[in-house]
């Protein structure tokens, strides 16, 4: 049985491609939402987990996370890690920053993309406040802090491959995004957790 049974030669070759096309954009489509899930869920891809409060075990083994920052082509800020790295114990809370700068001379707002390496410390890589959960909106010439609060969880110690892990890379990429001008006066206004620096 044809996909298309009254069309005949050329014609049905191009609406057999058509369709092709139109189901292989509509998976292509899918499968981003869908990943993203995947990687949430299950930590590959180096995606973080967001915890309610502090670890409630801390144990005496040191782990070092470095801070690293990049930008979407467009993005017209500069973004920088406060420090480039940080060596703390397994289970205990830590505050990081980020700094970042529109140089512009209009409001610009971005969103923060985020993974860690080695993709394995993903799942264990625990986030409790981030400027990554929202997005941000810098007026011109606006410089802020970003914080990020985070643990690394103590069951790294007990995973067969997290068990080897002795650094883990926090990377953050930041993209510009379109708003509405009614809603970058009021992000403006309401950004979570940035410190602004005069």
């Amino acid at each position: 049985m044809t996909l298309f049974p009254n069309l005949q030669g050329p014609r049905r070759t191009v609406a057999q491609l058509v369709s092709v096309v139109l189901l292989m954009g509509g998976l292509a489509w899918a499968s981003v939402p869908f990943y993203d899930w995947f990687c949430r869920v299950t930590g590959f891809g180096g995606i973080t987990n967001v915890a309610d409060g502090d670890t409630v075990e801390v144990l005496d083994q040191i782990i070092t996370v470095r801070f690293d920052a990049s930008l979407e082509r467009d993005m017209p800020w500069t973004f920088t890690p406060e420090v480039r790295e940080m060596k703390l114990r397994i289970g205990e809370t830590a505050l990081a920053f980020y700094e970042a700068h529109n140089p512009t001379d209009r409001p610009v707002a971005g969103q923060a993309a985020y993974n860690v390496t080695p993709y394995e410390a993903g799942g264990f890589f625990d986030k409790i406040e981030c400027f990554c959960f929202t997005e941000q909106v810098l007026q011109p010439g606006e410089t802020v802090m970003m914080p990020v609060s985070f643990f690394v969880h103590p069951d790294i110690v007990d995973d067969r491959e997290g068990q080897y892990v002795h650094t883990i890379t926090l990377s953050y990429t930041f993209f510009e995004i379109d708003l509405p001008e009614e809603e970058l006066a009021d992000a403006a206004l309401t950004t979570a957790a940035p410190v602004a620096i005069d």
